[in-house]
């Protein structure tokens, strides 16, 4: 019920939703005499709001802080240039990132393209850690296969053994992943894979829960280029996007720290 009520709350608190929801209140009490005058702030609310949101300079700022607290990975040549930390890695864990069920559609190609990035930046760091397994994460809907499973028939279709790939189906969110990732590999070091943007509260908890994760980002959406052109500036639905799980990442990081699970 507790997970329920709090991706409930979290979706009508989200950008899009929020600023929607502002417009339909607004425009029916500009049908109430007495009440126009807030009907019409609450569409110039609404309106700012999404001008805000949507902006390419403004969705960079809100997520590029999230992106950027642990380093990525470099390129890796071979495996002498592994890190030490790294090296040390008997796990490569991949956290959920969502897919659609669409039929006849391969694994690769019903991953979300956050699932797509991790699952990319999780096999290339497997290829240089030969004795590592793979962990994929994340549970499915009622009659269909688990996200977990997807991701891990993903990997198997880009060369991954499948005597690597270890399934853990049953997590719904980032505090399950924990815990079910304490059963299997302890105390043990081992290289979690995010969105960077999610990585920060991800390792918060795996740490909280006493594990070890190494953060290896991943999926970055805020990729600024050393030189700014006017088209840096302007407003489209990517931007609203990045906005969103901005948004959605601190409340998160804030419900976690309100409930002590970081």
């Amino acid at each position: 019920m507790g997970f329920l009520l709090k991706k409930f709350v979290s979706f009508w608190l989200m950008p899009l939703p929020l600023c929607l929801t502002l417009l339909v209140i607004g425009f029916c009490l500009l049908l109430s005499t007495r009440r126009a005058r807030l009907g019409r702030w609450l569409i110039g609310t609404a309106t700012l709001l999404l001008l805000i949101f949507s902006n390419k300079v403004v969705s960079t700022a809100l997520i590029r802080p999230l992106e950027t607290v642990y380093a990525p990975i470099p390129e890796l040549a071979d495996a002498a240039s592994v890190p030490p930390e790294l090296a040390a890695c008997r796990y490569v864990v991949v956290l959920g990132g969502g897919h659609g069920d669409t039929p006849g559609l391969s694994a690769v190609n019903k991953l979300s393209t956050s699932a797509q990035g991790r699952l990319m930046e999780g096999i290339r760091l497997l290829r240089v850690l030969p004795e590592a397994r793979l962990v994929t994460s994340g549970r499915g809907a009622p009659g269909q296969p688990s996200h977990a499973a997807v991701l891990a028939e993903a990997a198997a279709s880009l060369g991954v053994e499948r005597r690597r790939l270890v399934v853990l189906d049953s997590p719904r969110d980032t505090e399950e992943e924990a815990r079910e990732l304490a059963k299997l590999v302890g105390s043990e070091r081992f290289a979690l894979v995010t969105s960077a943007w999610h990585l920060r509260r991800a390792t918060a908890l795996m740490r909280k829960a006493g594990l070890a994760p190494l953060p290896c980002p991943a999926d970055f959406s805020a990729r600024p280029s050393e030189t700014f052109t006017i088209s840096d500036a302007t407003w489209d639905l990517e931007s609203l996007g990045r906005s969103t799980w901005a948004v959605y990442e601190r409340l998160g990081y804030a419900w976690a720290r309100l409930r002590g699970k970081i």
